[in-house]
C-alpha cells in the first residue's frame, strides 16, 4: 500500500507529498515513485562514460557503456561495459619491478524485477585482466514498509577471483568473498531522510599480491598473508532539504559516516559531508568532502625487525590519512530532441590526497604521500 493510498492515514499523506521532491532531487527515485504503487522499476537509460585516473603513477583511462530497459512493466534489464587502459608505474612497482601497461574489461548484466512494494535485483559481473579474473553474482531485495515511509534493504554478493601471474599459463590460486547487507532508509520529516546500512563480508583464499614483497632486517622478501579474514562496516547517513519555502532552486545536504574493522585488525572511519543545489531548470551543482584514517594491519611493517609468520609492506594495510574534494555538474541539453530524449551532461572532478604515517618511499626513506585525481564525463539519455 503506497503513501498516496487512500486508505492511509491522512499525515501520512501529507508527509509523503512533501518529501517525493526532496527523493527526487537526492536522486532516490525509487522511493519517490508515483501512487500507482510503492517500488517502481527504474527508469529506461542509457549512459556512455570517458574516465580518466592519475595520481600515485598510476594511470587509467577508459570508456563505459551501460543500458537499461524495462520489459512488460514488471522486469528491467541492465547490461554494462567498462574498460580500464592502465600504466603502472606505481611505488610498488618502481621501487621492486618494472613499470608495465594492461588492460582490465567488466562486464555486468542484472535483472529487476518489481512485485508490489518489493524491487528485487539480480546481477552478474566478470572482470579480466592478463592475470586476474575476478567474477561476481549478487541478490539484493528491498522493501517498502508503512506505506513507503520506510524501506528495508537485505543483499547478498559472492565473488571469486582467480590469481595467476604474468608470463605463465593458467592460474595458481584462488579467492572467494561473501558479503552481507542489511539497510533500513527512513523518512524522519517532510525534509529529512536517515539511513543505516550494515556489511558483513569474508574472504578466503589468496589474497596477497605475487609481485609484492615485503621488507625484513632490511631484506626483501614474498609477503605472507593470512587465507582468511572477516570484517564487518557499519554506515549511518542523513540528507536534507535546506529550501526556503517555496523555492524553485531546491537544495540539499548531506552527511554520512562509516566505520570499519576486520579480524587483520584494520579499522578505518569515513566522514562524508556533501551539499546539492538546482541552479535553475536545466543545472545541477554537487560537491562533497571525505575524510578518512585508517590504522594498520597487525602483521604490516615497513621493515620488520623480527620474523613473524605473517608480514606485508601493502600500504593499503597501513595507518594513512586520506583526503578527497568532489565537484559534479549537470547540464539538461536544450533543444526537441535533446529533451525528447533527455539528453544530459555531467562532469565529475575528485581531488585526492593520501599520507601514510608508517608507510615510506625506500628511494628517500621518507613518509609516503601522493595526491591524485579523477575526472569522470557521462551522457545519459532515454531512448
Amino acid at each position: 500500500m503506497a503513501a498516496t493510498d487512500p486508505r492511509w492515514p491522512r499525515w501520512a499523506r501529507a508527509l509523503w507529498a512533501v518529501a517525493a521532491p526532496l527523493l527526487k532531487l537526492l536522486g532516490l527515485t525509487a522511493l519517490a515513485a508515483p501512487a500507482a504503487r510503492a517500488v517502481d522499476l527504474p527508469q529506461d537509460h542509457e549512459e556512455a562514460l570517458i574516465h580518466l585516473y592519475n595520481g600515485g603513477g598510476v594511470k587509467a583511462y577508459g570508456p563505459a557503456l551501460l543500458v537499461r530497459k524495462s520489459v512488460a512493466d514488471k522486469v528491467s534489464l541492465t547490461g554494462s561495459v567498462y574498460v580500464d587502459m592502465v600504466s603502472n608505474a606505481s611505488i610498488d612497482v618502481v621501487t621492486t619491478a618494472s613499470p608495465f601497461r594492461e588492460n582490465r574489461v567488466e562486464w555486468g548484466l542484472g535483472v529487476d524485477h518489481v512485485e508490489q512494494d518489493t524491487l528485487m535485483h539480480l546481477g552478474v559481473s566478470r572482470s579480466t585482466e592478463p592475470d586476474y579474473v575476478a567474477s561476481a553474482a549478487n541478490l539484493d531485495v528491498s522493501q517498502d514498509v508503512f506505506g513507503g515511509m520506510s524501506t528495508v534493504a537485505l543483499g547478498f554478493t559472492l565473488g571469486q577471483d582467480d590469481v595467476g601471474r604474468h608470463g605463465e599459463t593458467g592460474y595458481f590460486d584462488h579467492a572467494r568473498h561473501w558479503q552481507y547487507r542489511l539497510g533500513l532508509t527512513q523518512i524522519l520529516s517532510p525534509r529529512w531522510i536517515a539511513s543505516v546500512n550494515g556489511e558483513a563480508i569474508a574472504d578466503e583464499g589468496y589474497l596477497g599480491n605475487p609481485y609484492r614483497v615485503a621488507r625484513v632486517f632490511g631484506a626483501y622478501v614474498p609477503e605472507r598473508m593470512p587465507r582468511t579474514r572477516t570484517a564487518r562496516a557499519l554506515q549511518l547517513r542523513v540528507i536534507g532539504d535546506i529550501s526556503d519555502e517555496g523555492a524553485s532552486d531546491r537544495s540539499a545536504v548531506r552527511a554520512s559516516y562509516r566505520y570499519y574493522r576486520d579480524t587483520w585488525a584494520v579499522q578505518a572511519h569515513t566522514l562524508e559531508l556533501g551539499y546539492t543545489r538546482h541552479f535553475g531548470p536545466d543545472w545541477l551543482g554537487d560537491v562533497a568532502l571525505r575524510l578518512n584514517h585508517q590504522g594498520a594491519a597487525l602483521f604490516f611493517s615497513d621493515n620488520a625487525q623480527s620474523e613473524t609468520l605473517y608480514v606485508t609492506r601493502n600500504r593499503q594495510l597501513s595507518a594513512f590519512n586520506s583526503y578527497a574534494l568532489a565537484g559534479k555538474l549537470s547540464y539538461t541539453l536544450p533543444g526537441d530532441t535533446a529533451q525528447r530524449y533527455g539528453l544530459q551532461l555531467n562532469a565529475n572532478l575528485e581531488l585526492l590526497s593520501f599520507h601514510y604515517s608508517e608507510f615510506t618511499d625506500i628511494r628517500t626513506g621518507q613518509l609516503y604521500h601522493f595526491n591524485g585525481q579523477n575526472l569522470q564525463l557521462l551522457l545519459t539519455g532515454k531512448f
